[in-house]
């Protein structure tokens, strides 16, 4: 069921994400925003390729998304609710502690997942989101991220005004 109160955004390609995030390939995990009510929810899209830099080395001969790059994904999600908002400009957001997480079942080469994540405490440094992966409509991960926000010129290199 649709979320009346949802915002639909216009599709938001790597390269309009790049906006938000400092994230760069291949560490960008975010393929396109379906839903976003601001400061609260937000769904996601990511497709995972047999080639995705992700696959490399993980389990050789086994295609298995790790663990760390399905936290980070959720996490990435969650970052763009979060600095989306007007007042965020020129902000980052930074993963200080993962509470729980859990992963169900494998995600695999091929894989399109749905990543829905909320807003569970919002300060103006400090927050709080929970996060959910999908595969079709199969729960197939979640977790609980604390983060961090803080002026990217302050912490990254060459991001002077943005």
């Amino acid at each position: 069921m649709e979320n009346p109160d949802a915002r639909p955004l216009q599709t938001l390609s790597a390269t309009d994400i790049e906006r938000i995030l400092p994230h760069r390939f291949p560490f960008l995990f975010v393929d396109k925003i379906t839903e976003f009510i601001p400061g609260q929810r937000i769904v996601a899209l990511k497709h995972f390729s047999v080639n995705d830099e992700a696959m490399r080395g993980n389990f050789p001969g086994l295609a298995i998304v790790p663990t760390g790059v399905i936290m980070e994904l959720v996490t990435q999600v969650g970052a763009v609710l979060v600095l989306e908002r007007p007042e965020m400009a020129g902000k980052i957001a930074m993963i200080l502690q993962i509470p729980s997480a859990r992963i169900i079942k494998p995600i695999e080469a091929g894989d399109t997942v749905r990543v829905e994540a909320e807003v569970l405490k919002m300060k103006a440094q400090f927050g709080e989101l929970r996060g959910w992966i999908f595969r079709d409509d199969e729960l197939v991960a979640e977790g609980q991220m604390r983060f961090g926000i803080a002026n990217a010129a302050d912490v990254l290199p060459g991001r002077a005004g943005s």
